[in-house]
């Protein structure tokens, strides 16, 4: 096991359619009166604003069988409140639909809940933690989990600290070698409405889409993007907005999405939804997507943007 140098010192041992309305409105009003208590004060954030880091990972996939050389890609997302529930988010994540997932983007970790996550499903993963968060002393960011091989990895900046916290928002982002393809995916997760405009949180989407710009192979956006709204910004940019209307995941917000490029819903039959039952795991609930595979013509190597805030790194 790899052993990572703590930011604070310490060594840390890493264990649908158009149709549906978007309530922007709705969101902002009833998010609006809770600015007031938060402006009252909150503790500041400690940023992990170096793009190198602080980075975890470990590989704990078997190689892939040559069997799995054909069939459908299960994408899932899930925001775990402050990575607390581990053991139960771990047991929804065995259950179907969301059992035997390619691709995990999960929110709020820390690094010790992504890596027990990792073991016990017998996934490789990356974690670039965003910030200290001031509520848990702990690291708190995005982190992707996959069966397949994780190529190379890196941090994308996003731009409009938090009003009262200062914190920062980062997105993870990794090249996954899929049935011998190469696949980007990113695990995002935007700031609150509370702290941010919708358009800085446009700002905060945009600049993930500034980074993915590049790479001609197919794309997965996966994560809590703390409005519906954003959904629209996706398409604009040509991605495919898979949970449109799968219905609230948070409260009676619909704000965990996948987003894809070159790939697709399956059909026919049941192809994206939300997991309803999650026995206390969070107060998000997960979503997924089962995707038509349509590989790449060819291998192709990872986006370099010019101006989009990030770093490539080897594993």
């Amino acid at each position: 096991m790899r052993i990572y140098q703590h930011p604070l010192g310490e060594q840390a041992d890493p264990q649908l359619n158009g149709r549906v309305a978007v309530r922007r409105r709705t969101a902002a009003r009833w998010l609006g009166g809770l600015a007031v208590l938060a402006a009252l004060g909150c503790a500041q954030a400690s940023n992990l604003v170096d793009p190198a880091g602080p980075r975890f990972a470990a590989d704990y996939a078997p190689l892939p069988d040559s069997a799995e050389e054909v069939g459908p890609v299960r994408v899932v997302s899930f925001n775990i409140r402050f990575a607390q529930e581990i053991s139960r988010a771990t047991a929804i994540l065995r259950r179907p639909p969301l059992a035997g997932a390619d691709v995990i983007a999960l929110q709020e970790m820390d690094e010790r809940g992504v890596d027990r996550i990792a073991r016990s499903l017998r996934l490789d993963y990356v974690y670039y933690p965003a910030t200290i968060h001031p509520t848990t002393g702990k690291l708190f960011g995005p982190a992707i989990l996959s069966r397949w091989p994780i190529e190379r990895s890196w941090k994308v900046l996003l731009p409009h600290p938090s009003r009262t916290r200062g914190q920062r928002r980062t997105a993870t982002a990794a090249v996954l070698r899929i049935r011998g393809v190469p696949v980007l995916a990113y695990a995002v997760h935007l700031e609150t409405p509370v702290q941010v405009t919708p358009r800085e949180r446009e700002d905060q989407a945009r600049t993930i889409l500034r980074d993915a710009a590049s790479f001609p192979g197919p794309v997965v956006i996966a994560g809590d993007f703390n409005g519906e709204e954003i959904g629209l910004t996706m398409r604009r940019a040509g991605y495919q907005w898979l949970t449109e209307g799968v219905g609230p995941t948070v409260s009676f917000f619909n704000w965990d999405h996948i987003f894809v490029r070159r790939l697709s819903a399956m059909r026919p039959g049941p192809a994206v939804g939300v997991v309803r039952r999650i026995d206390g795991a969070s107060d998000h609930h997960p979503v997924w997507a089962l995707l038509a595979w349509r590989p790449a013509p060819a291998p192709v190597s990872p986006p370099t943007v010019p101006g989009a805030v990030s770093v490539r790194m080897d594993q």
